[in-house]
């Protein structure tokens, strides 16, 4: 193995090969292959399918590396090194063991497409500089565990591709209006359930958009809407109807859970507290026993009448 892409490295230096293709080849350590941080001219690394659990400081001497892929490693943390790529353009993390991203990642001047998909991260998860990329045209963070997708997603103006498909959102920012550049958005299989009358300024109805939005718990006039189509829900999304429901209903219930306390809590009519609890570990159901001690603030749009729930937590 470490033979094979020794010749490849020696290979890529004495030809002036741009592009570095080892996928698959078992790495567990970048540090193990020779010379590889030697090839400081290279423009393409790829180390897809392989076993690296770490990426080392050293990735800093790539300087001229424009693609780098990841794809489908075990790789549990980032070096602050990574964001002095200057020419960095596409960067593949789909599937690894991501929980956090290093601080500074967002310097990253010519990022364009990110992925990130099938990894741990959420809203916590992101450096303070994270949408500083506002280079990015693609931005992929299906498979992960966001509940909120944090307002600043609205500086990403260049954005033409965003795929937040099977999270825990529990809502929409209202920022999200103002990434005018879009062409496909993917929200589905979260926990959705009325979407910010802003997403109403983006042209997402196309022949040539893409806007997937199934497996959420939508309100019921919403998903009638989404019988009819998409342009339906657009429409109606625009509507100075949905707008006045949409602000005169987006409630913030505070449930206060202690031991051996009945809990009473108003809740849409037509949503039961499995899909309005998106915190899944609370495990509540009516009259059931809530088996943790924590005050939750959760915001729920409400387009519907109420009805009184109950708890008793466990002692």
């Amino acid at each position: 193995m470490s033979k094979s892409l020794k010749k490849m490295v020696e290979e890529s230096r004495e030809k002036n090969q741009p592009e570095v293709d080892m996928c698959d080849r078992g790495v567990s350590n970048m540090l193990d292959v020779p010379g590889l941080f030697t090839l400081s001219h290279i423009t393409q690394l790829v180390l897809s399918h392989n076993k690296l659990t770490t990426v080392p400081a050293n990735i800093a001497d790539l300087r001229n590396i424009e693609v780098l892929n990841f794809f489908n490693n075990q790789i549990e943390e980032l070096p602050t090194q990574i964001s002095s790529l200057q020419k960095l353009k596409h960067l593949n993390l789909g599937m690894n063991r991501l929980n956090t991203l290093p601080r500074g990642f967002g310097s990253l001047p010519a990022l364009e497409v990110l992925d990130l998909t099938y990894n741990n991260l959420n809203e916590n998860s992101l450096p303070g500089n994270f949408f500083y990329l506002t280079t990015l045209r693609a931005l992929y963070l299906s498979d992960n565990d966001f509940e909120i997708l944090p307002p600043d997603i609205g500086k990403l103006t260049k954005l033409q591709i965003l795929s937040l498909r099977d999270n825990d959102l529990i809502s929409l920012p209202k920022e999200i209006g103002e990434l005018t550049q879009l062409k496909e958005l993917h929200i589905q299989g979260n926990r959705l359930t009325v979407l910010p009358p802003e997403l109403g300024n983006l042209d997402l109805t196309g022949q040539k958009q893409v806007f997937k939005a199934e497996n959420n718990p939508w309100v019921t006039p919403i998903a009638d809407q989404f019988q009819l189509g998409v342009s339906h829900v657009f429409e109606y999304i625009r509507s100075e109807t949905y707008k006045y429901l949409y602000g005169r209903h987006m409630p913030k219930l505070e449930i206060l859970i202690s031991s051996g306390k009945v809990v009473l809590c108003c809740l849409p009519l037509k949503y039961s507290p499995v899909h309005i609890m998106t915190y899944s570990s609370l495990g509540c159901s009516r009259d059931s026993a809530v088996p943790m001690t924590k005050t939750w603030l959760i915001s729920v749009p409400v387009l519907s009448d109420f009805y009184l729930w109950r708890w008793q937590t466990s002692a």
